[in-house]
Parts: C-alpha cells; sequence; structure tokens
C-alpha cells in the first residue's frame, strides 16, 4: 500500500536529562578571572550577567571538590594558561556523552518496548566520536541492532527541529514506523581562554544537555502540521561554529537579535501558514538567550506572557544548543488543551530560522 502524503505525524512524548553538576555560579566566577584587571569590561559584563535571565546551568564538569567523587573537576579540566586542547575535550565527549543520552532515552521509552523503535536520529554539534552515540544506545538502551540509524552533525541550535522534519519523512513514508529524536550537546567543553567580551558573554548562554523524543503515527502528544525555513540575508557572519586545535570556536555576535527580529517580521505570515500571531497559544521558541527571547516577541507583537515557557527553561538550564527547543515543548506539552495550535522556532549558523506549526493533538 501507498501511504497518503498526508499521513500524519506526532511528538507522542519527551523526556530531558541533566548532568548533576550545576556550575552557572562558578563558570561566571571563572569568566570574571579572564577579565581581571579591565574594570570596565568586568563591569558590563557583570551587568550583562545579572541581566542574562539564566540562574543555573548543568555541566559534565564538577564545579566543586568532592574528594573521592571520580567526576572531572572544572577547575582542573581549566586552567588559565593551559586550557585543554580539542582532543581532550573530545575525550571527555566520548566519556560522558552516552551515559547522558541513554538517561533521556531510557525516560522516554520507560514504557515502551525497545525492540519496537524502528529508526534513531542523533543530533549533536559538540562532539564527535565512532562507532558513535546511536551505537552507544543501541547497546545501552535493548534497541534492535538493526534499527535504521541517522546521526546529524554540527547543525548547531537549529538541529532539533531538522531532527523533527527527517522523523515526519520517514512516519509518513513507513506509517508503522516509531522513531526515536535525541538531540544531545555538551557545550561545556568549549569554554575558550580569552579576553574577548563577546566571547566569553556567548559562553555565559551555554549549558549541558539531553532530550529524546519518539515520533509516530499514534494520534497523541503533538500533532506536526508543517515547517518552513527563513534564510536571514548576509548573516554568514552572525554565527559561527568551527573546530579548532583549542576546541570548537563558537562566535555569536551580538547582531543575532536584530537579525532574527527583522527576519521574523518579513516571513511571519510564511512561517504561520497565513495565520495571525494571536490565533497560536503555543510557542516553543529556542532561547538562544534573552535578546533574542526578545526579538521574537517583537517580530510577532506577542504579549509577555507568550514566551514564558522559554523564559524557564533559559531560566533553569540556560541554552543546550540543539536540544532546548524541546526542553521548551516538553514544558508546553504538559496541560495543554486539546486543539491547540503552536509554533516552534529554532535559530542557528546560516542564520537559518527553522520553524515547526503544530497542534495538541485531541
Amino acid at each position: 500500500m501507498v501511504p497518503s502524503p498526508t499521513t500524519p505525524a506526532f511528538i507522542n512524548r519527551i523526556a530531558t536529562a541533566v548532568p548533576p553538576h550545576e556550575v552557572h555560579g562558578e563558570f561566571l566566577d571563572f569568566a570574571r578571572l579572564m577579565l581581571r584587571g579591565d574594570n570596565r569590561r568586568l563591569a558590563l559584563f557583570n551587568r550583562m550577567a545579572a541581566r542574562s535571565g539564566i540562574a543555573r546551568r548543568y555541566s559534565v564538569l564538577d564545579s566543586a571538590d568532592r574528594g573521592g567523587s571520580d567526576a572531572v573537576k572544572a577547575h582542573d579540566f581549566y586552567r588559565l594558561g593551559a586550557f585543554p586542547d580539542t582532543a581532550a575535550r573530545m575525550r571527555l565527549y566520548e566519556a560522558f556523552a552516552p551515559a547522558l543520552a541513554a538517561r533521556a532515552v531510557a525516560a522516554l521509552l520507560k514504557d515502551e518496548d525497545p525492540a519496537a523503535i524502528t529508526h534513531l536520529i542523533v543530533t549533536s554539534c559538540t562532539g564527535f566520536v565512532a562507532p558513535g552515540i546511536d551505537l552507544e544506545l543501541i547497546a545501552r538502551c535493548g534497541l534492535r541492532p538493526q534499527i535504521e540509524r541517522t546521526m546529524v552533525g554540527f547543525m548547531g541550535c537549529h538541529a532539533a527541529i531538522n531532527a523533527l522534519k527527517l522523523a515526519r519523512h520517514i512516519v509518513r513514508s513507513e506509517p508503522q514506523a516509531r522513531v526515536v529524536t535525541v538531540n544531545l550537546e555538551l557545550c561545556t567543553l568549549h569554554l575558550h581562554e580569552t579576553a574577548d567580551l563577546e566571547e566569553i558573554l556567548s559562553f555565559l548562554l551555554f549549558a549541558d544537555g539531553c532530550a529524546a523524543a519518539l515520533v509516530t503515527q499514534e494520534p497523541q502528544g503533538i500533532l506536526i502540521d508543517g515547517f518552513y525555513t527563513a534564510l536571514v540575508p548576509d548573516s554568514a557572519d552572525l554565527i559561527r561554529w568551527n573546530i579548532r586545535a583549542q576546541g570548537f570556536d563558537m562566535v555569536l555576535s551580538g547582531g543575532v537579535p536584530g537579525a532574527v527580529r527583522t527576519a521574523l517580521t518579513g516571513a511571519r505570515s510564511a512561517i504561520l501558514g497565513g495565520a495571525e500571531p494571536d490565533a497560536i497559544s503555543l510557542w516553543a521558541v529556542h532561547p538562544g538567550g534573552r535578546t533574542v527571547l526578545d526579538a521574537v516577541e517583537q517580530a510577532f507583537k506577542l504579549p509577555a506572557s507568550a514566551l514564558e515557557a522559554s523564559r524557564g527553561v533559559l531560566h533553569d538550564f540556560g541554552n543546550m544548543s540543539s536540544g532546548t527547543v524541546m526542553f521548551v515543548l516538553d514544558r508546553l506539552m504538559r496541560g495543554a488543551p486539546a486543539g491547540a495550535p503552536g509554533c516552534a522556532m529554532s535559530f542557528g549558523p546560516g542564520l537559518f530560522a527553522e520553524t515547526m506549526t503544530f497542534r495538541m493533538a485531541a
């Protein structure tokens, strides 16, 4: 039987996981050490940190000295004048990423036969290893060795939306498919020793985390309506993510919020399929930072309450790159009324805005 092109796809449920170490305060203190001796920039950093909207961030690195703990201490890994090279960072990714991914997938599938999962999609832009996270999840979570696996690498913060696009394609072409998407990032492995204030402020945002989602044709959870991609012209330099000798080098320009606001204002009708913003009751916006959320709010002329879930995730977890928008969707799914329309969006190198319209299942 040839499946209908209108075969629906649903995000049935989402599970999330973060490492055990809350490090926001300690990482801010370390950033201040890198700015010591420059009182003007230090004062500006402190003002920006206070206005960031972030209270907690989690890391696989332990900020405290816990004596017998086998955790890697942040103050041993990051030493001024002797920061780790890329190889050292990737060794920690290999050591910690599989367990964090497995926690999220195990929570997702706690009431599901893991052998029934037909497809696995893993996104990550903060580490590479082969054999990879996909094979680790087969071993740790009881997935079938014959599962169809796809790795989506180095797309940045908007990778989760792209993974959902792929999952929807799979379900629409194979109606019996049960697809697990995993968005796994260890952003705190990529702190750089620098006196550049913009670079330090960029790191102020980032944290570690993992989200896993189950996408099937079963009518529960979130019905995926459609996707739209908005490419911001002449914006390639605003978000950059390059592999260098001393880790992965992130550039997050202060011009990002303005570019996002301009692009979304122009593409507003296309993103919402002709609907007016006030017809959308659920907004799952990737919290790339407080000013990015402000820009989205302004572009769609939203009330302050519209982005409450996004600001809550930013406050509680920071920016976990690709997985963050899924943390927001997870919050919105709890108690949302049947049929409620929504829009999800995330931003990444390009500059691209990847968007998804959806409705809560009846």
